[in-house]
């Protein structure tokens, strides 16, 4: 097992989406998350980093699959039943393969409804809804930074103002 073949795994299961996020970690997503998806495994990039493969695996298979050497608590996410494979062969292919079929279906059934009915949209139309969101996400990042710089500026004159009513 490698990072190419969990690749292959968890695009090949409905509705994935792949990010590239915290320098070298490949995120695999229920649903984009532009339209309020989540995350059900993470691999490092590079393939060579600790731990190799971490997924969702739910309160019920969380403490059985610690028992297994080579797996840990996922670091950050643990608290949410997310273990961590610190080598490739900690499992069997087939049984990776059959926890990552059952991370994507408890992360996807804890969707909101909303998310599921955007999910349940036409391929094109999904697609469109996706791109306007990220580019209205652009766009309200832009005018928070400018809200934002605005804030200071009307701060640091109240601020002069101040100071100058206490000296005169």
């Amino acid at each position: 097992m490698d990072n190419e073949r969990i690749r292959e795994l968890c695009l090949a299961l409905p509705y994935t989406a792949e990010t590239l996020n915290w320098g070298q970690v490949l995120v695999y997503w229920v649903g984009d998350r532009e339209i309020g998806g989540k995350m059900f495994a993470l691999t490092n990039a590079d393939g060579m980093e600790t731990p190799v493969l971490s997924f969702h695996c739910g309160p019920e298979r969380f403490h059985e699959l610690l028992e297994n050497e080579g797996i840990s608590p996922a670091p950050h996410l643990a608290r949410a039943w997310w273990v961590a494979l610190e080598r490739w062969d900690a499992l069997k292919p087939r049984e990776i393969q059959e926890e990552l079929v059952r991370a994507h279906a408890l992360i996807y059934k804890k969707l909101p409804k909303r998310t599921k009915a955007v999910l349940a949209l036409p391929e094109k139309e999904r697609a469109q809804l996706i791109r306007a969101r990220k580019k209205l996400r652009v766009i309200l990042c832009y005018e928070t930074e400018v809200q934002i710089a605005q804030l200071i500026r009307a701060r640091k004159k109240l601020l002069s103002a101040q100071a100058k009513a206490k000296r005169g």
